[in-house]
């Protein structure tokens, strides 16, 4: 009993100091965040555009948190758009390198990033890129650069794009563990891996036209850069012409195969600095950190920018999905604020909940009686994202969106016939003909599945007018191109779906106007919790983030990513609004 008291005494004076250490560390740095900005851009500096981390449209974070730059999990592209645009004035920034190897964005975000990137070069300064391997990605982004590189045995990446569907009807008759499903739409096809094990011709179809549609913007944007017809480079892709760095430097996608001290050079020689000298770098992530304290933009009148990312769940909401606690906050907000004379709302969503879309849609048009309500459209508006969209008075979306899928669907699992082969009988009681309406232990009533189908009509009715309104058409109209059927942005625009093509400045500037402003500053919402909060909050969790990373090494990501889609799809709750299929470009 005395070693189990010493023991548990131990254990709890450990914890208190590690507590004490942790408290000590972040009064140590907010203290030195206080006594200048901590970063020293030197003369002749270059800019390093590695990105390291995932980019969100938005972190989020407090500009006045001391502990914001040492908890960045993520990078935002506002922060990252904002810096460029810094940098292209900043006289001891001499140009920009871009190393990046495997860039964790949305196309895009990457084609934001890549215009950033062309606005700066207009100053004089260069823009080159290196690496040891380039994804397609990667080399969208980098052949923005004057020059670009690759290491001499790298790799290069250079085919086309492609989607890969996993189906998973066969696992439910195997697992007896099966997704009851109800849906509208004959491209609602995100329900479409538990009916069948094939795809249909319908997704077939809108899928290939989704891809080659972005694929086309990507490489006249190469064409452009590059100086090679969009012709030329189908055939590189299609004979894999860019295979090796030899053969990528032949084809013209590349200016040379290098090691990284022979790049570095290159860089000297720019700068015009003796080859003994050694180059000046800045990160990315501390020049955000600096670049936070200068503000481009200024003015009395302000135009608001609330950002709408991830999933649309029923909640608060936070950085990594869309409630509709903190963006209906935001629009009251801002829709109650004088000094704010415009709304831009950016979504970036695949959708989700048909209630909480509909909430979010509603005080949209209570915000725009009073101010401009301008939507940008990122990586993906489909479905939920493309509902709440079209309560704004204008919508700007990039040519590579993926927008539209106005359907709607709804699952609920079902355990019947895993519970027959293990020998579980469930029994059920009721005070009325239809008190039992679901068990997850017996196969669904054709009284409950008319229930849905009735709800699931009523639904996707209600989506209709939403966009029928937003978009001054009629009902009929939107039909014919919604059934759940996705589009880019280039096609969107073409049916009506949306206004103009742009990014986020443009739909900024459109706001702008409508509001007749001249000068303004930019108020962004909603602000989420300092770095150090979420450390506290999910200290507790590293149990479970650290089982899932377990769990993924045993049976690996494919599988990993096979189970995880189930789990999601078992834990949705009431009628989905959301994107047709789980879309894995490659």
């Amino acid at each position: 009993m005395k070693f189990l008291r010493n023991l548990l005494a131990s254990i709890l004076g450990s914890l208190v100091a590690f507590m004490i250490l942790v408290g000590m560390f972040f009064i140590f740095m907010a203290l030195i965040g206080s006594m200048e900005d901590g970063v020293v851009v030197k003369k002749n500096s270059v800019l390093e555009l590695s990105f390291v981390a995932p980019v969100l449209d938005y972190t989020g974070q407090d500009e006045a948190d001391p502990f914001a730059s040492f908890w960045a999990e993520e990078l935002g592209l506002d922060e990252i758009l904002h810096a460029i645009e810094v940098a292209k004035s900043d006289e001891n920034i001499s140009g920009i390198s871009i190393t990046t190897g495997f860039l964790q964005a949305g196309i895009a975000q990457t084609s934001e990033i890549r215009q950033a990137l062309e606005d700066f070069k207009s100053s004089g300064k260069f823009v080159t890129a290196h690496s040891d391997f380039y994804t397609q990605k990667d080399y969208y982004l980098a052949s923005v650069a004057d020059e670009v590189y690759i290491n001499p045995v790298g790799t290069m990446d250079f085919k086309g794009l492609a989607s890969e569907v996993l189906y998973y009807k066969d696992l439910q008759e195997k697992s007896g563990i099966k997704m009851e499903v109800i849906r509208h739409g004959k491209y609602k096809s995100a329900v479409e891996p538990f009916l069948s094990n094939t795809m249909s011709d319908e997704n077939r179809t809108q899928i290939k036209e989704l891809i080659t549609s972005i694929w086309d913007v990507l490489i006249n944007d190469i064409s452009t850069s590059r100086n090679i017809s969009t012709s030329d480079l189908n055939i590189i892709a299609d004979t894999l012409g860019g295979r090796t760095p030899n053969y990528a430097v032949a084809s013209g996608l590349l200016d040379g195969a290098i090691h990284y001290d022979a790049y570095e050079s290159i860089l000297k020689d720019k700068i015009g600095i003796p080859a003994s000298d050694e180059l000046e770098y800045v990160s990315l992530s501390d020049y955000i950190y600096k670049a936070n304290k200068r503000k481009l933009r200024s003015g009395t009148d302000k135009i608001a920018v609330i950002y709408a990312q991830g999933e649309i769940l029923f909640g608060e909401g936070g950085k990594d999905y869309i409630g509709q606690g903190v963006i209906v906050d935001a629009l009251k907000k801002a829709a109650k604020n004088d000094k704010i004379k415009a709304i831009v709302l950016r979504v970036d969503s695949p959708g989700g909940s048909a209630l909480v879309s509909d909430i979010i849609w509603r005080e949209m048009q209570l915000a725009k009686k009073d101010k401009p309500l301008v939507v940008s459209f990122g990586n993906v508006a489909a479905s939920g994202g493309y509902y709440i969209g079209v309560g704004g008075d204008k919508i700007v979306a990039e040519p590579t969106t993926i927008t539209g899928s106005i359907g709607v669907f709804g699952t609920i699992p079902n355990i019947n016939q895993l519970a027959e082969n293990i020998g579980v009988n469930a029994e059920q009681v009721g005070t009325n003909k239809n008190s039992v309406d679901y068990s997850f232990f017996e196969p669904m009533t054709d009284t409950f599945r008319f229930q849905m189908q009735e709800s699931i009509e009523e639904t996707y009715n209600t989506f209709l007018e939403r966009v029928a309104q937003g978009r001054n058409m009629s009902t009929a109209e939107v039909d014919k191109i919604a059934q759940g059927r996705v589009w880019s942005g280039v096609d969107a625009q073409a049916l009506g779906l949306v206004d103009e093509l742009g990014n986020l400045e443009d739909a900024i500037a459109m706001a702008a106007d409508m509001a007749d402003l001249g000068s303004y500053g930019i108020q962004k919402y909603p602000k989420y919790k300092s770095g150090f909060e979420r450390f506290q909050e999910n200290f507790g969790g590293m149990k479970s983030k650290i089982s899932e990373s377990l769990i993924q090494e045993e049976i690996g990501a494919e599988a990993y990513k096979v189970l995880k889609e189930f789990k999601q799809f078992s834990e949705q709750e009431g009628i989905q609004a959301k994107m047709p299929f789980s879309l894995n470009i490659k």
